[in-house]
């Protein structure tokens, strides 16, 4: 679990190095825009603890999508794994936390000898990376929440992961939504920015569902 204090600090002492910021978040503002630099992911990931987390983790920007590298245990397996995600489609409302994604580039390489069923299929060039959807539909145990699963796309609905979805969650997002939710998520060389989109279906029809929850 992160330092709060280190939090503080290091927030403090990237803004001061990059003061920029400051003027890019009042210009989001206007525009309904969040800039989450990716300094701070880097920062968040290089600090991820557990016996089992991903280590040497490498964030890089490729607009619109974001690159991300880092050495994993697949099942018994040490590998290094980089992917290119991209985030096409982001529906939330009362009923959903439904995000559609793509992945490309997928790669997998071996960083140890191995005789694991994975060094295996990696060695012999059987698994298909260029379709990781299919991969994941045919995992087995597949957590409910990726909902589906084909080619290059995999989709998730955060609403089925138990932590989510609960009656408390879908109150806040039935008196959230109607006013204003996610429309994209996307990246510049440096950001990533959650462009949010107000009344999706219209102030009056807003209102209207806002009053019926309340």
């Amino acid at each position: 679990m992160l330092d709060k204090q280190e939090v503080f600090d290091s927030v403090r002492e990237y803004l001061m190095n990059h003061p920029e910021e400051l003027v890019r978040f009042v210009k989001n503002a206007f525009l309904l825009r969040v800039g989450l630099p990716l300094d701070a992911l880097r920062w968040v990931a290089a600090r991820a603890g557990g016996r089992k987390a991903p280590k040497d983790v490498q964030i890089e920007a490729v607009p619109p999508g974001v690159r991300v590298g880092a050495t994993v245990d697949l099942m018994g397996t040490v590998v290094r794994a980089s992917f290119i995600l991209y985030i096409d489609e982001v529906r939330i409302n009362s009923n959903e936390l439904r995000i559609e994604t793509r992945l490309a580039d997928v790669a997998l390489k071996l960083l140890s000898e191995s005789d694991s069923p994975v060094a295996t299929l990696l060695k012999s060039g059987a698994l298909d990376l260029s379709k990781p959807g299919n991969l994941v539909a045919y995992m087995p145990k597949r957590p409910p929440f990726i909902v589906e699963a084909d080619g290059d796309r995999i989709v998730v609905d955060l609403m089925k992961h138990p932590a989510l979805g609960n009656e408390k969650v879908e109150r806040i997002l039935s008196l959230v939504t109607p006013l204003i939710t996610v429309g994209a998520i996307r990246t510049d060389w440096e950001h990533l920015d959650v462009v949010f989109k107000p009344f999706q279906h219209g102030l009056a029809k807003a209102l209207e569902e806002v009053k019926s929850h309340l």
